[in-house]
């Protein structure tokens, strides 16, 4: 084993304009349990791993967030949610591929800071 040993990850950051619309977003729109909000951070528990927003410390990190996937156990009543709470949508749910005897849903959205985000789901399929 590598005396690095890396083996899952902690956090993950995504950059802001407005905390507070953003905390509202992440809070209250999209369910994540808020743990901590200090200065210019707040912190989301999702799952093992946790979500940081906060502003871009310079103009190295002052750039769009990565695209985060959320897992949801139904993409489609998932997505229904989302639009009842007027979540700028990029496109219907869609397969985009299969693996055994499940296929990948996805659909994209933006946050409250433009950011692209996805709702993903693996659902089963028989032949």
């Amino acid at each position: 084993m590598s005396p690095l040993q890396l083996t899952q990850l902690g956090q993950v950051s995504v950059p802001v304009k407005d905390l507070s619309r953003a905390v509202a977003f992440y809070r209250d729109t999209l369910e994540l349990p808020l743990l901590f909000q200090t200065g210019n951070m707040a912190f989301f528990q999702l799952g093992a791993v946790r979500l940081l927003l906060s502003f871009a410390e310079n103009a190295e990190f002052d750039h769009p967030s990565s695209v985060l996937y959320y897992s949801v156990p139904d993409i489609h009543t998932a997505y229904e949610l989302l639009r009842s709470r007027n979540v700028p949508l990029l496109g219907e749910p869609h397969a985009i591929g299969r693996l055994g005897d499940r296929e990948t849903w996805m659909a994209f959205f933006r946050d409250s800071e433009n950011n692209v985000m996805a709702i993903m789901s693996e659902v089963p399929v028989s032949d």
